[in-house]
């Protein structure tokens, strides 16, 4: 008697184990294309927000290329009364001011971009900082000027058209 009240309780509680596992198998399919379907509206409604953002950041960084080339921003700075030291350091503080006002930027775009960002950025110091060796001690912001302009105009291509071309192909990608 003891053996079948015990049979007959095992019995049941695997019966009711079957019953639980058949279950979970038979609705788990459907689980998981609700939260399939939940994810997909997720980062549509997600994608929507951060669009424009996102289109944003690019959009600054090809600025951001744009003021520190060199052609642009020795017009932009350029003072006949400047000495070339003068100039030099006006145009590395109006660089480091640029790239930290958009420094946020690469929250919102591709680890490239914000590497070729960089790189720019630093390639632009480094020009900057190699005329300013060149010149004399006493030479004024025009000779400064002409010079840096003189070391662009000896490159192949451009890389602030270069990077920006770049920068504006992968914000194309997005559409």
């Amino acid at each position: 008697m003891y053996n079948n009240y015990l049979f007959s309780i095992i019995s049941s509680t695997i019966s009711g184990l079957l019953v639980i596992l058949a279950t979970f198998y038979i609705i788990k399919p459907y689980l998981d294309r609700f939260e399939k379907q939940q994810l997909i509206t997720l980062k549509q409604s997600f994608n929507k927000e951060t669009f424009p953002l996102r289109l944003q950041a690019y959009e600054r960084l090809v600025l951001f290329i744009d003021r520190i080339n060199p052609v642009n921003m020795l017009v932009r700075l350029n003072n006949n009364s400047f000495s070339a030291g003068e100039l030099h350091y006006l145009v590395l503080a109006e660089i480091k001011n640029e790239f930290q006002h958009n420094i946020t930027q690469q929250l919102y775009v591709s680890t490239a971009s914000w590497e070729i960002t960089k790189r720019v950025k630093n390639d632009t110091i480094l020009l900057i900082n190699s005329a300013i060796k060149a010149v004399p001690a006493q030479a004024g912001a025009l000779e400064f000027s002409k010079l840096v302009l003189e070391q662009i105009s000896r490159m192949e291509s451009s890389p602030y058209e270069v990077s920006a071309a770049i920068i504006r192909d992968e914000a194309s990608q997005m559409f």
